[in-house]
């Protein structure tokens, strides 16, 4: 097969290893081992005397010796050996080799078949200098070479380099006249594990094919010419009582010694998987300790089919078997699959209603729903699975008929209880859920934790930041001692916005630790962190690190947070673009976090700001008329009244009667830019300085910025003002405040969506073509526009193109 391509890798790879004593080839049956030595041999032959000895089965030390000087003697022209060299087989070769001017290689290849590896090991040991060997073999061979490990004169290749890449499989497709879509040459890839047997196997079939795709999507181990080779150069090679382990326990994803002693009914399980892995047998290893295992997937299919054909009967108890097994170790996800698998449907419903909150909170949601999907058909006694699943995925019409009919059943009050809060949270019932009488009545830990979480973010949107900040530490904490870091992360991530009410600084620097405490277990890009990532973004906006905000809101899935994050991720989008004078693309921003404030039961606590920032900006952007009308129905909003006024020429102080201090610096400024329409300088130094010193605290930024203010701090002559930092850093910000370069360049995966982007394919036909989810590629698209600097499709094609990235990956 690897006749077809070049290998370059492995090429190098043997070219580097024969400056070594020994190399070891080790991998399994198919895997391109003679082809690859025999590709090295034709190119190295120039350099190298080459002696190449294939063994066959069963051979014995004097079929052996026979076989290597033969090899010898045609490699230096001289004469075959008329016979086995008997006793001294090996003197007569070391004889031989030693006798051979330059550098010489042996390659011994399915040195497995030995009847005994003795011979071989004392052949390697007393290699002359300037002599290497090449041993292939399937498994593991006893050649005591632990002293040339150690002295640095032992190559090993083993499978991971044998197996074909995604480009070599490719290569070989094209070898074949074979032409694919990318996202199929990834599928046929990861179905054979880059195995070139079955790869080469699936080149055959797919020659002439009618239909490649569906080849390539229902290829597996039962493929005829795969399941005759394997079952010919692997199952059929085995004993008996490792036939039945290996079929017995193909049903499962993963086997460890305890549990395929179960399903067989036998005793020894772990030793022989042990030597399976050792026989590169297609069995890995899954952990350091080598106490779980799976089967190649190809390797799999096989002995699943042949378990069907020989064993159906069985099928369904080995199954009830394994379930019963994962209950009892905790491990319920795969329990509820083998009861599906084995068609009890009554226990796998109450295993999964009893598991599917806590498995949601151990941010397995996404499973939650393959469990519940796998079943024959919805009904009543999943109503609770089916609420969990419809919450997390924001569907709350659908959870609140789910959970009336759950209710109906007179199951799980306190469960309910808890979802009824959930429910309520995300539909913005804020004072519903602040009415929860404590959180005692909640007897299960994880239930406690999950309440004080919806109360700590109920009260965190409705300016109750105290309460929120207390709430949301006691959940953290007690997620923590469940070992439950989800749930922790899911707590962490809202508590940098409750910060906000104490500092901004302490804000950050929680935020920064929710999402880093997220990164750690590879949560930091899904929607438990969003909250995290959106407060660090209201926090950068407000201190003027607007590019940083803005790139903050790139990490936001918004189709998965719910509508409390999402206002915030509009509020400060809407400000970066503010900031910069782009007052339309901050309007509809405003606009969008309105209609999800519109959506919400309660207030969130910046709808007041939103109204107000959404007037003056249009106002500033000299849509008076519309401004004066939503100023009359908003009722008192100094600060909007403020900005309309200085726009209409009718300037005037704005009211600094409360507010956050954000609002209050703002209407300060405003009253500033009053007093110098009105010419009285002083009282403008005076209303400018009241500004700083409420901003100082905060180093806020943001209102100088987006009232246009800062230029009093150029335009009025020097004062003698304590703010000269804060003062310098603010017209820094300002005069900066341009989008800046991409912080990172496109990834792998982004580059495949941008390939996409200058054809008329609709988002969903991308994701369908990719093998991805819609939000998936909504979220490349996203980042693809913010590292390109683009707001749409065209332009980000046009700068693609202008920065050669499609000619790139074509």
């Amino acid at each position: 097969m690897s006749g077809l391509i070049d290998r370059h890798d492995l090429v190098a790879a043997l070219d580097h290893a024969v400056t070594k004593k020994v190399t070891v080839l080790a991998a399994p049956a198919g895997s391109g081992k003679t082809s690859v030595l025999r590709l090295w041999a034709d190119r190295a032959e120039q350099n190298h005397r080459i002696a190449f000895v294939t063994l066959q089965p069963g051979q014995d030390a004097h079929l052996f010796w026979f076989a290597v000087l033969s090899a010898i003697r045609a490699a230096c022209g001289g004469e075959p050996p008329f016979a086995a060299p008997g006793c001294n087989g090996h003197d007569k070769v070391l004889s031989e080799v030693n006798a051979i001017e330059g550098p010489f290689v042996l390659v011994i290849d399915d040195a497995h078949e030995l009847s005994s590896a003795e011979d071989l090991a004392e052949l390697l040991a007393d290699l002359p200098p300037l002599a290497h060997a090449i041993v292939a073999t399937r498994g593991e061979l006893p050649l005591h070479l632990h002293k040339l490990r150690l002295a640095g004169q032992l190559a090993e290749i083993r499978s991971p380099q044998l197996r074909f890449t995604v480009a070599e499989t490719r290569e070989l497709l094209a070898a074949a006249g074979i032409t694919l879509p990318d996202r199929l040459v990834d599928l046929l890839h990861q179905r054979t594990e880059g195995w070139a047997a079955g790869l080469r196997l699936a080149v055959l079939s797919l020659a002439g094919h009618p239909d490649p795709e569906r080849f390539v999507t229902e290829f597996s181990g039962s493929d005829r010419t795969v399941a005759e080779y394997l079952m010919a150069e692997m199952l059929e090679r085995q004993r008996p009582d490792v036939q039945r382990l290996l079929l017995r326990t193909s049903l499962l994803d993963r086997v460890n010694g305890e549990l395929a002693d179960l399903l067989t009914g036998a005793v020894g399980a772990e030793r022989i998987l042990l030597d399976l892995e050792e026989a590169n047998a297609f069995v890995v290893s899954l952990d350091p300790e080598r106490t779980w295992f799976r089967y190649h997937h190809l390797f799999a299919g096989l002995l699943r089919l042949e378990l069907r054909r020989t064993q159906a009967d069985e099928i369904p108890a080995l199954h009830r078997l394994a379930a019963g097994w994962f209950t009892e170790h905790g491990q319920p996800a795969d329990a509820i699959r083998h009861l599906q698998a084995a068609g009890d449907w009554a226990e796998a419903t109450r295993l999964l209603t009893e598991h599917a909150l806590g498995l949601t909170l151990d941010g397995q949601g996404s499973l939650v729903r393959t469990l519940l999907h796998a079943f024959p058909a919805p009904g009543d006694s999943l109503a609770l699975v089916y609420a969990i699943d419809e919450l997390g995925t924001l569907r709350l019409d659908e959870a609140a008929a789910h959970l009336e009919v759950a209710r109906l059943r007179g199951e799980h009050e306190m469960l309910l209880t808890a979802l009824d809060l959930l429910l309520a949270r995300l539909r913005g019932h804020f004072d519903c859920v602040v009415a929860q009488d404590g959180v005692q009545p909640f007897a299960d830990p994880a239930l406690r934790a999950m309440v004080l979480l919806n109360l700590g973010v109920t009260e965190a949107w409705s300016q109750r930041l105290a309460d929120a900040e207390r709430h949301l530490l006691e959940g953290a904490a007690l997620a923590r001692d469940l070992n439950r870091p989800y749930l922790e992360v899911s707590c962490l991530a809202y508590l940098g916005f409750a910060s906000t009410g104490r500092s901004l600084a302490l804000a950050r620097q929680r935020c920064e630790e929710a999402i880093a405490f997220a990164a750690r277990h590879g949560w930091d890009t899904e929607a438990v962190a969003a909250p995290a990532h959106a407060t660090l973004a209201w926090v950068l906006v407000q201190t003027g690190e607007f590019d940083q905000a803005s790139y903050r809101l790139e990490q936001v899935h918004q189709t998965d947070t719910e509508p409390g994050v999402q206002l915030l991720v509009y509020v400060v989008s809407a400000l970066v673009a503010a900031a910069r004078g782009h007052h339309y693309d901050a309007l509809t921003d405003f606009a969008a976090a309105r209609k999800v404030q519109a959506s919400m039961a309660g207030e969130h606590t910046l709808s007041t700001q939103v109204t107000a920032w959404a007037i003056a900006t249009q106002a500033r952007a000299g849509m008076l008329d519309q401004a004066r009308t939503a100023l009359a129905t908003a009722g008192d909003l100094p600060t909007a009244a403020a900005a309309l006024g200085l726009m209409e020429g009718n300037p005037a102080p704005a009211a600094v009667a409360g507010g956050d201090t954000l609002t209050r610096v703002e209407a300060h400024l405003l009253t500033a830019l009053a007093y110098c329409d009105l010419d009285d300088k002083r009282s403008a130094t005076t209303a400018l300085e009241q500004a700083l010193d409420l901003a100082e605290p905060d180093r806020l930024i943001l209102p100088f910025a987006i009232t246009g203010a800062w230029q009093l701090l150029e335009a009025l002559p020097a004062w003698d003002t304590k703010h000269a930092a804060l003062v310098t850093a603010i017209l820094d910000a300002v005069r900066n405040n341009t989008p800046s370069a991409p912080v990172d360049p496109l990834s792998p995966s982004e580059l495949r969506v941008l390939r996409y982007l200058p054809t008329n394919l609709t988002r969903p036909e991308i994701a369908a073509d990719l093998l991805l989810s819609l939000n998936t590629v909504n979220t490349h698209i996203r980042h693809i526009y913010a590292k390109l600097n683009a707001s749409d499709r065209n332009t980000a094609v046009q700068e693609a193109r202008a920065q050669g990235l499609l000619s790139r990956i074509r």
